[in-house]
């Protein structure tokens, strides 16, 4: 790619493709959705790109890694159109959820430290004052609403076996006992790290059964090197984006 910018700085599609392992269309469709700016032609018609089409793609693809295809296109189109304030907005944002998932983080290991160390009663068992009432315990529309999710998220959640709410016997509606709370507030904390639900639902089990921390280290062990991962590739497509700036300025 250096040769072909050092004879006169006009790099094809391909040149700029495989400096970064990409096909050529993929190329053609950052310029179409904005990511790159927009290419020069030929008089026959070809595109030809410049060092500064190839720093776009090293920001944007540095940029990936740690906001992710969506915000990365969005930053891009933003300093392409000239608006660069609403670029850094978007970074803010991206930074903003870093920390936040860092709190959610956080507080999956306070509320494991906070479990009780007891055996939750097998699927379908009740204590004998619960057993015929809604007494002590939370309906659906009010624990979803305290989670901040639908209630049909907590019925999928409950087909996945992450929930195991009992059945009023006069009404029929689902009541969640305190260690159903306990489970639908660890499946919502994980699914908010990434983890699918066919992940979440053995931590959850064993968490029931052993009644402690230990099933979830290794899952909190891999999240934060997860976190600290994004956090230096926010830092790596800072840097590939300033340098694309100065391209610019």
């Amino acid at each position: 790619m250096r040769r072909n910018l050092q004879n006169g700085g006009r790099l094809r599609p391909i040149d700029l493709a495989r400096g970064h392992g990409l096909s050529t269309q993929a190329v053609r469709n950052y310029e179409e959705a904005g990511i790159l700016p927009v290419a020069d032609r030929t008089p026959h018609g070809y595109r030809t790109y410049t060092s500064l089409h190839a720093g776009a793609l090293r920001a944007f693809l540095a940029l990936v890694s740690g906001h992710g295809h969506r915000a990365a296109a969005s930053v891009m189109r933003a300093v392409n159109q000239g608006a660069v304030d609403e670029a850094f907005r978007l970074i803010d944002e991206s930074h903003a959820q870093l920390l936040d998932d860092r709190r959610t983080l956080q507080a999956v290991e306070s509320a494991l430290r906070d479990l009780e160390p007891t055996v939750v009663p097998a699927s379908g068992a009740e204590s004998a004052s619960d057993a015929g009432t809604g007494r002590g315990g939370t309906f659906i529309g009010p624990l979803a609403d305290k989670l901040g999710i639908r209630p049909a998220t907590l019925r999928n959640w409950e087909r996945a076996g992450l929930v195991r709410p009992r059945r009023d016997p006069r009404t029929g509606y689902r009541v969640y006992d305190k260690a159903d709370v306990r489970d639908a507030r660890l499946a919502h904390q994980l699914r908010r790290g990434g983890y699918l639900l066919e992940q979440i639902a053995p931590l959850i089990a064993q968490v029931r059964s052993a009644g402690g921390l230990q099933p979830l280290e290794a899952a909190l062990c891999d999240w934060h090197g997860r976190l600290s991962d994004r956090g230096r590739a926010m830092l790596t497509g800072a840097a590939e984006l300033e340098a694309y700036l100065r391209l610019r300025d």
